[in-house]
């Protein structure tokens, strides 16, 4: 029992950066009707310039190390937000206005491009960052059992799940919510009424590049590194279940494959993990989804 308690407690991590990753993937996919790959590309050179900012401030400007993870992010955020609005603006607009099917080709080329400027920008070095806020947290002890989470994993869960609140705050309560849904619903409609849906499509391009962004610093801070590999298993888990019109309904499958992910990690044979749940996935993607084919 308490085996089990400790492995739905390192589930909610997880969850949380799960949920949130498919809350941004959803507020770009309503307005693309693409799977685009692009935003685990950016959830990874966010990780990365975190990386290489972080090792400049500490290395070469001898800063102590929080002000050089602050340093760090703020330029992660920067250049992020940078590169994934000139992206949205320069290239997926106009590839969904006019041949919506390029869309998965142009996202493999940018995925290209963010990697080989950070493997290059990083001299092919796997940078690593020190543990910290590594204090335990004790929540149920049974004999010399505890279940315990540390502290930046509370912090990040914490962060995540207000990230998604804020989110769904926006989206329900005010007017660019109901915007972002009659654009997602019918563009040309929404056009029809006043709404420049280029402009709501950038906003929420920009949008869901934030919260990989963000999403993207918080799980570098954690694991301590980030290589595109493994952004890219984050982009394509969060896109099978974050391509729906609902951002708070895909948060809420992505949560689920996350707690799924660790417990079969926990009770399952650890080399089958990722063939088990791409195939459910597939699986998923075939029997559920229902959006409109557009030519």
């Amino acid at each position: 029992m308490a085996y089990l308690l400790q492995q739905l407690a390192n589930a909610v991590p997880l969850a949380a950066l799960y949920a949130a990753l498919a809350f941004g993937y959803a507020l770009a996919f309503g307005v693309t009707k693409r799977a685009d790959i692009t935003y685990g590309a950016i959830f990874a050179f966010a990780g990365q310039m975190l990386l290489l900012f972080t090792d400049f401030g500490y290395n070469r400007l001898w800063l102590i190390f929080p002000a050089a993870l602050a340093l760090g992010a703020t330029v992660s955020v920067l250049y992020s937000m940078g590169a994934g609005i000139w992206i949205g603006r320069s290239i997926m607009l106009p590839l969904v206005r006019q041949s919506s099917n390029t869309v998965i080709v142009a996202a493999l080329g940018i995925t290209i491009v963010l990697m080989e400027t950070a493997r290059l920008a990083s001299s092919t070095r796997s940078l690593w960052l020190p543990p910290f806020l590594n204090g335990r947290v004790v929540f149920w002890r049974s004999g010399d059992f505890e279940v315990v989470l540390t502290a930046i994993q509370l912090i990040n869960t914490g962060l995540m799940c207000a990230f998604i609140a804020a989110g769904a705050f926006v989206l329900k309560q005010t007017s660019w919510g109901r915007i972002w849904r009659a654009v997602t619903d019918d563009p040309l409609a929404a056009e029809l009424c006043g709404t420049s849906a280029d402009r709501v499509f950038l906003m929420a391009y920009a949008a869901a590049v934030l919260m990989a962004t963000l999403c993207g610093i918080l799980s570098t801070a954690y694991y301590g590194t980030m290589d595109f590999g493994a952004g890219m298993l984050f982009g394509l888990k969060v896109a099978a279940v974050g391509g729906y019109s609902d951002p708070l309904k895909s948060a809420g499958g992505a949560a689920g494959l996350g707690v799924g992910e660790t417990l079969w990690t926990a009770y399952g044979p650890f080399l089958w993990r990722d063939l088990v749940v791409f195939s459910l996935l597939i699986l998923l993607l075939v029997l559920s989804r229902r959006e409109r084919a557009i030519p």
